[in-house]
């Protein structure tokens, strides 16, 4: 399986404008976004994200706020761990809420979810994206699924 991890933030004159725009600085913008949970197979690969075609219907485990309070500081959190047997992803958001704290929490979710699996951590990756909204703001984290389907050729 192939992944690729992807952060993105904007502002818009829309909550739902600012969701998309947040989604385009990502590199999803032009796609259908259907959220799965959060596994992954054994082995999983994150790789940079390649140019997707657009319309494609792409799953993904998706982290997301939007704001429209002038002056919050909103946060989207994604965790990966990756084992040889399987792999997990968790996502968090925030407002007002200090970054360390909720990559702490992500990172907390992540290894208890592969603990109970009994599964021995190989790669733990954590991103996130925040903002400080000026009038309507959104950012998102993001996991992408990738196969040859919805790849640019």
């Amino acid at each position: 399986m192939k992944i690729a991890i992807v952060c993105g933030k904007d502002e818009g004159p829309t909550k739902l404008n600012a969701f998309d725009n947040a989604l385009s600085d990502a590199g999803i913008g032009d796609v259908n976004l259907i959220k799965v949970s959060s596994m992954l197979s054994a082995n999983t690969v994150i790789q940079e994200l390649p140019k997707l075609k657009a319309g494609s219907m792409v799953n993904c485990v998706l982290s997301e706020i939007t704001s429209d309070v002038q002056g919050d500081e909103i946060s989207a959190v994604i965790a990966v761990a990756i084992g040889d047997e399987l792999g997990c992803v968790v996502e968090t958001t925030g407002i007002n809420k200090d970054i360390n704290d909720l990559k702490d929490e992500a990172e907390f979710m992540v290894r208890y979810m592969m603990e109970k699996r009994d599964v021995k951590i190989k790669d733990l990756i954590i991103k996130s994206s925040s903002t400080t909204v000026k009038n309507i703001a959104s950012v998102v984290a993001s996991v992408v699924y990738l196969n040859d389907d919805i790849v640019e050729g």
